[in-house]
């Protein structure tokens, strides 16, 4: 049997228009797994949990499971 736990990340649109090169920020998420691998976690995916009309996610939830 497995536990799951989530942690949410925000994402941001960093310009936009023809000249600004779409930039798309999201927040620390490389740290967050580091850490949950480290406490015995495994990432298995994520889940956009707030999204704009655009289509551009702002808020995700990681994924994290662990046997128990």
């Amino acid at each position: 049997m497995y536990k799951y736990e989530y942690e949410t990340v925000s994402c941001t649109l960093g310009g936009w228009g023809p000249l600004s090169g779409n930039d798309y920020l999201i927040g620390d998420y490389r740290s967050i797994i580091d850490k949950r691998a480290r406490n015995g976690w495994r990432y298995v995916g994520y889940v956009p949990t707030t999204q704009r009309g655009t289509g551009h996610i702002q808020e995700m939830d990681l994924i994290f499971e662990k046997e128990i």
